[in-house]
């Protein structure tokens, strides 16, 4: 807590701190992320880091712990992994015009369960975030993938709670305050959790959410609308979302309700003992690990759900297997899907970025990348013997506007980050155009001026320099002073010239 011995840093530190006690604070300090007192020891036992101590005078000493700003995504998976929150405090102004105290704040929190970065999560397997309402008469549960958008919910006894939360396999829980010995009881002690404010757990709170979110006058769209007690964890989901920032949610666009009657039920002890996800011996593999030939983090995905939630329906099960033999039977089909299917990526994720404001250039030309694949995926489905291949194929949108786009204004290898230049094509943006030829062509760019400048003013001996003091200057030897022209400023005279700049040249 702040007292008044510790420095202004420190007191700033310790009331954006106050915000968020649960999480360890990364403080954005220079070039260094800090973190002091108890998260410093728990920050520095996670991450191998040092721990050290800091005070001033009258101060007493603080533990600390660090790392440089650009380790941010080596480090922040590690945090989350061991399942703590993080709340990152940036600086909001720059230090060289603070007069003061420069002006912090938390611009993101991370929890296990709305994690974004590609070092934290596992591409074969969703990243859900849970909600768990206790109803009078049933149970509600939510379950949200910010990374693809994806939100489920449904309703039923605890036991069926437990075997969807054993199937989803989420990385963090939510559920109302007070209420920890009871979930604790019915679901187990192993699961990262998170106690919300008891507000947030009603019914009229959610729905408003809820219908505010999706921009509808009611639910009867997504065929939730009679899961009362889902509709409450659907909505504390939301409301999570706001509490931990993350404000951009376009890409969470519906809200399904798990269709319980299609799939066989199977508990967590079924699963376990069936080694269906995980094995029991730590050199041993699961079913998922010997069926799973993917070539897409997406099917990888897929793959996985249809392992936990086996499928009752005669007739879906054989539309499965009748593409399957079509594939058999087609070698150059499946060739085709294989060699274009490994140029899509982590597509779903992509997208969820862009909707969230933090897709990068390399991930805009992965897009671009993934959108020409999905052309002749398109034209070899629509061509196949089988009626779902055709189907699929009918269904697939070749994005041709955004695809032309962005081959147009991009590079073909832009940076990983924006900031490092580059990204954008030539001929996009004439300014864009004009100050890339200053920076990197700015030696014959001065040529030109100073052939331009000597030509017209006829200043045969016309150099162009430079100094520290007024930067680009025009030297002209005495000879030719009477012929310098009137709207240039002269700044130094020599023994033998004198030196002038022009607004051009300051420029």
């Amino acid at each position: 807590m702040a007292n008044e011995a510790q420095t202004p840093m420190m007191r700033q530190f310790f009331d954006l701190k106050s915000k968020h006690p649960d999480a360890i604070l990364l403080f954005r300090c220079g070039d260094f992320y800090e973190t002091y007192g108890e998260d410093a020891a728990t920050a520095a036992s996670i991450l191998g880091i040092t721990l050290t101590k800091r005070g001033n005078k009258g101060e007493a000493d603080t533990a600390m712990a660090g790392f440089p700003h650009h380790a941010l995504d080596t480090y922040l998976p590690k945090l989350i992994r061991a399942g703590r929150r993080v709340a990152i405090c940036d600086q909001l102004e720059d230090p060289k015009k603070a007069k003061s105290l420069v002006k912090r704040g938390i611009t993101e929190l991370v929890t296990p369960g709305v994690a974004m970065s590609d070092n934290v999560l596992n591409h074969k397997e969703n990243n859900f975030l849970a909600a768990v309402h206790f109803g009078k008469a049933a149970c509600g549960i939510a379950f949200l993938d910010i990374s693809t958008g994806e939100f489920l919910t449904a309703e039923g006894t605890a036991e069926y709670i437990d075997k969807l939360i054993a199937n989803f396999s989420p990385k963090e829980i939510l559920y109302e305050r007070g209420k920890k010995a009871l979930f604790e009881n019915l679901f187990g002690t192993k699961h990262c959790t998170f106690e919300l404010e008891d507000w947030i757990f009603t019914e009229q709170t959610a729905l408003k959410k809820l219908l505010r979110h999706f921009e509808v006058k009611n639910l009867k769209g997504f065929g939730v609308d009679h899961l009362h007690n889902g509709i409450v964890a659907s909505g504390a989901i939301l409301q999570y979302l706001e509490i931990t920032q993350h404000l951009q949610t376009r890409h969470i666009s519906s809200l399904a309700r798990i269709e319980e009657e299609k799939f066989l039920r199977l508990d967590k002890f079924t699963v376990r003992s069936l080694e269906l996800l995980s094995p029991m011996n730590e050199d041993g593999k699961s079913l998922c690990d010997v069926i799973d030939r993917t070539i897409t983090p997406m099917g990888a995905r897929m793959l996985r759900r249809w392992v936990v939630f086996p499928q009752k329906d005669v007739r879906v099960i054989n539309q499965r297997l009748d593409v399957v033999d079509c594939l058999f039977k087609s070698p150059s089909l499946r060739i085709l899907l294989d060699e274009q299917l490994h140029r899509i990526g982590d597509l779903e994720r992509i997208v969820s970025k862009v909707a969230v404001g933090r897709v990068s250039p390399r991930d805009i030309v992965q897009l671009r990348i993934a959108l020409d694949a999905i052309e002749p995926i398109k034209d070899a489905c629509q061509q196949a013997e089988n009626e779902t291949l055709r189907l699929i194929g009918e269904q697939m949108n070749k994005c041709a506007t955004i695809r032309e786009r962005i081959k147009r204004e991009l590079q073909p290898d832009p940076p990983l980050s924006v900031g490092k230049g580059n990204v954008i094509n030539s001929g996009v943006s004439p300014e864009l155009d004009e100050l890339r030829d200053i920076a990197y062509h700015s030696k014959e760019h001065l040529l030109r001026i100073q052939q331009r400048e000597s030509e017209k003013t006829g200043i045969a001996s016309l150099k162009i320099g430079y100094n520290n003091v007024f930067g680009y200057y025009l030297e002209v030897r005495n000879t030719f002073r009477d012929l310098v022209p009137a709207e240039w400023i002269r700044k130094q005279t020599l023994a033998q010239a004198e030196r002038y700049i022009t607004e051009e040249l300051m420029d």
